[in-house]
């Protein structure tokens, strides 16, 4: 996608426009988006899924109380404003386990769907307009009639594109933070709504951070969720100083403590302050040198997520092309290229075919037969590995 020309996912705006005008201030309800829009997945396929391990899947119900038993029902006060209970269960699901099809008010969620369907990872393609360090992952709901998770806030941007049926949104700025209690969603208390639209399939609306929201599914239907990483700092700033720590090397001039001036002391239990000092000399040091921070941070941003493990290979044949891994995360800086939580020095003509091979997810035949003897020796490597596979024309 050229992040200067218009395009209908964005309602007729360039990536450019929108992440000037809407990423991360306002909303934007997008009418035909993906026009003839395909759901990635049919049902009877999604339902399969969400029975495999290695496959993050939620399972809500939402029950009114005039579906309760009679014996509860009785005890619901005339003029009670009716209050929907939730229950939440963690997958994976055999397709017994799941309610039946005409039982209105539940959801299944099933997460990185791209990691697992073709197309749903084509699909997500579409929006690496953002930063693949921020992108995250295609999520896809399905629910009965009636069907939702409950007025509730995200701490990160995200696309809401209908692909099959119709769903009601409810949206509105985050005015009250607080929770319902004893729910196991995270559901506002006080929610309100300042603007509702009926999404049909290849419609979309774009959410920033923090606005609230209500979707209910109208009949049965199926909603996919781009939605995108948010570090938060202080857990960040642990993450990498802790990976950068265990992969420090001392120097080869070895530097000492030393303390030939230490007077006597008759308070034995106290900390000499030159020790602290030393210490925090030794710390400053390390952070005048910034590579190691972000060789730590690239390594991070790329670590696969749980539940995610490759398939060996084989080393690549002559004349192929190459094409990441759908399970693949690569990222790159000025000096090194990141995938999958490592990370490797490159310059010259190899940094960019491998940046080419970040930025775009693949290698034709071409230029993989033009890549150096030590790139491609990496590249049979990843094969192995199961991180890329071959292209063929």
């Amino acid at each position: 996608m050229a992040i200067d020309e218009a395009t209908p996912l964005l309602g007729g705006i360039s990536p450019e426009t929108f992440m000037r005008k809407y990423w991360q201030k306002k909303p934007l309800l997008i009418r035909q988006a993906v026009p003839g829009v395909v759901p990635p997945i049919d049902r009877a396929k999604l339902f399969a899924l969400a029975g495999e391990e290695e496959v993050e899947s939620r399972l809500i119900v939402r029950e009114m109380p005039d579906e309760a038993p009679k014996a509860a029902r009785g005890k619901v006060a005339k003029n009670a404003k009716p209050s929907p209970g939730w229950k939440l269960a963690h997958g994976p699901f055999a397709r017994r386990s799941l309610p039946a099809m005409t039982q209105p008010g539940w959801t299944l969620l099933v997460q990185g769907l791209d990691l697992h369907v073709p197309a749903a990872y084509d699909l997500m393609q579409q929006f690496r307009f953002v930063p693949d360090a921020r992108l995250d992952d295609l999520m896809i709901s399905y629910a009965t009639d009636g069907g939702g998770v409950g007025p509730h806030y995200d701490s990160y941007a995200v696309f809401l594109l209908q692909v099959h049926g119709k769903r009601r949104w409810r949206i509105g700025r985050l005015k009250d933070t607080s929770l319902q209690e004893d729910v196991p969603l995270k559901i506002l208390t006080n929610f309100e709504p300042e603007h509702e639209y009926v999404l049909e399939p290849g419609d979309m609306l774009y959410l920033p951070p923090k606005w609230g929201h209500d979707g209910i599914a109208e009949g049965e239907c199926m909603t996919c969720s781009i939605g995108f990483r948010v570090p938060e700092a202080t857990e960040l700033a642990r993450e990498v100083l802790v990976r950068w720590v265990e992969e420090i090397e001392c120097d080869d001039k070895v530097r000492l403590y030393q303390d030939p001036k230490q007077p006597a002391t008759a308070h034995p239990g106290r900390v000499p302050e030159a020790l602290q000092k030393f210490t925090a000399d030794a710390i400053e040091r390390l952070l005048k040198d910034p590579d190691g921070l972000k060789s730590a941070l690239g390594e991070i941003l790329t670590e696969p997520k749980p539940r995610v493990w490759f398939h060996s290979g084989e080393p690549l044949q002559a004349g192929v092309g190459v094409r990441l891994d759908a399970r693949t995360r690569m990222v790159y800086d000025d000096d090194r290229v990141f995938a999958n939580g490592e990370s490797w020095r490159a310059a010259g003509k190899d940094a960019r075919h491998l940046r080419q091979l970040a930025d775009k997810r693949f290698l034709d035949a071409r230029t993989v037969s033009q890549v150096s003897e030590d790139l491609r020796e990496l590249l049979d490597q990843w094969a192995q590995d199961g991180w890329l596979h071959p292209l063929t024309a």
